[in-house]
């Protein structure tokens, strides 16, 4: 990092001052150096400035002044994305929106509630649960991963089997252009078909169209009865039919269907210092989630039940499940544990990658093979939501700029995208083409155009004009 700031443009920072709180800018020393983190370690330029507006309000004055003076902006959340557009370029300044906390209180009726684009993750799921509720996404990063930020990427997480990605749980947005036009979608109707549906161009954008400043979302039914299991199987096809067999018996209540291959199973539990709660050694193991309205015993009959039958014909060679909240809580620290545990492997590479389920058999032999042919020394330590086909692809090596493009080569070619839940940023720009067309780029360039046509926010980031 550096140590001073680049200078800035000493007049827009004037007016800025002019126009905003003295809390809502910081220049010069008083910019702290977490505006530069990355988990990655990844090197980020000093910003010229920080705007941390505390409303829509703020947010489209800085806008406004900023796209007069054409001056790049990076939006920040929470900074915990892995693909790199949170990371400050040479003579670009932050718009920060970590001030944007307020999450109102539940509306009951439409079971619904507006949070501020940077409140984190984790509040939302608390207000949600105090209302008696439950919010449908949950990541690893929930402390500090905030509601814009996971808008910006349509983050998944590992219920997206149940509830769908972040897109399906935006009732409506509140936004504003590069130039601080704002536009307001939060009256949460069900039924709106007045047009476009512009909420949806800005999920997933990464911050590239607008900036969503608050965001009503849908909460669901809390489950009444939630029960996991650890199995180990012999093979990701005994996987797969295990997926089919569970929603076959349990229906939409299986929430989660996790995958851990072998070393990342046991490299998490002694990166925990725990013992492995299931310590029959099989290729993969899967953490399978329910969860239900219905607090009656028929769900957990219904689970042991096909537990039971996977065990008797042989799709699992060994199981346990949680009797108690204690052992529910222990299998997921395990899966949560895997993105700590392969963050501290030495020549480590991630592809976070989704492929169609009935290929992924296919793919894991192919890359394995493949990436063995340009590394013989290569390491895998995969893991993911198998449910959804969404594959976290750790693996470690000495020659990672070759392996990490066979592997997305190796993905385009089984149908598969490059990024799954965490976006494309600057780090997986150069692969975009293998997962969108070249008329799908040119249609989003045009977009980006209209909407931004200064190209000031989060400028190189996704695809390059």
């Amino acid at each position: 990092m550096q140590d001073t700031p680049a200078l800035p443009d000493t007049g827009l920072v004037d007016r800025l001052a002019s126009a905003l709180p003295p809390e809502a800018l910081l220049t010069g020393s008083a910019i702290d150096p977490r505006y530069q983190e990355d988990r990655r370690d990844r090197l980020s330029a000093s910003p010229q400035f920080v705007l941390r507006p505390a409303d829509t309000a703020q947010t489209a004055t800085a806008l406004a002044l900023c796209h007069d003076a054409g001056q790049p902006l990076v939006i920040q959340g929470g900074r915990t994305g892995l693909s790199g557009a949170h990371r400050i370029a040479e003579g670009e300044a932050v718009l920060s929106l970590e001030r944007m906390t307020d999450v109102g209180p539940v509306d009951m009726d439409s079971a619904t509630v507006l949070a501020g684009a940077g409140a984190p993750l984790q509040t939302v799921q608390v207000a949600a649960q105090d209302a008696g509720l439950f919010f449908g996404v949950d990541i690893g990063a929930r402390g500090t991963a905030t509601i814009g930020g996971n808008i910006a990427t349509n983050a998944g997480g590992i219920r997206v089997l149940r509830y769908g990605m972040f897109r399906a749980q935006v009732a409506g947005l509140e936004t504003v252009l590069a130039d601080g036009t704002v536009l307001s979608s939060l009256r949460g109707l069900a039924k709106d078909n007045t047009g476009y549906d512009l909420n949806q161009l800005f999920i997933g954008a990464e911050g590239t169209l607008g900036v969503v400043t608050r965001a009503l979302l849908h909460l669901h039914p809390r489950p009444q009865t939630e029960l996991n299991a650890l199995l180990a199987l012999p093979s990701l096809p005994a996987a797969l039919a295990l997926l089919q067999r569970a929603r076959q018996g349990l229906g939409d209540v299986v929430s989660a269907f996790e995958v851990m291959w072998k070393d990342t199973y046991f490299g998490i539990c002694a990166h925990q210092n725990r013992q492995p709660p299931l310590g029959t050694t099989a290729p993969f193991y899967v953490l399978i989630e329910c969860q239900s309205a219905d607090a009656g015993p028929a769900v957990a009959d219904r689970f042991t039940q096909v537990l039971m039958q996977a065990l008797e014909d042989d799709l699992a060679l060994d199981a346990i499940v949680s009797q108690s909240n204690r052992e529910f809580d222990t299998l997921w620290d395990i899966r949560d544990g895997a993105a700590d545990f392969v963050r501290g492997l030495d020549g480590v590479a991630n592809g976070d990658i989704s492929i169609p389920l009935n290929r992924i058999e296919a793919f894991a032999q192919a890359s394995q093979t493949a990436l063995r042919q340009i590394d013989p020394d290569a390491g895998f330590y995969m893991f993911g939501h198998l449910g959804d086909g969404n594959l976290h692809y750790v693996f470690t090596t000495q020659h990672k700029a070759a392996a990490l493009e066979k592997l997305y080569a190796l993905t385009a070619e089984y149908g598969g995208s490059i990024s799954a839940e965490h976006g494309i940023g600057v780090d997986k720009k150069p692969w975009l083409g293998l997962s969108r067309s070249p008329n799908e780029l040119t249609v989003m360039r045009q977009i980006k155009r209209i909407l931004d046509p200064k190209a000031i926010l989060n400028r190189g980031r996704l695809f390059d004009l």
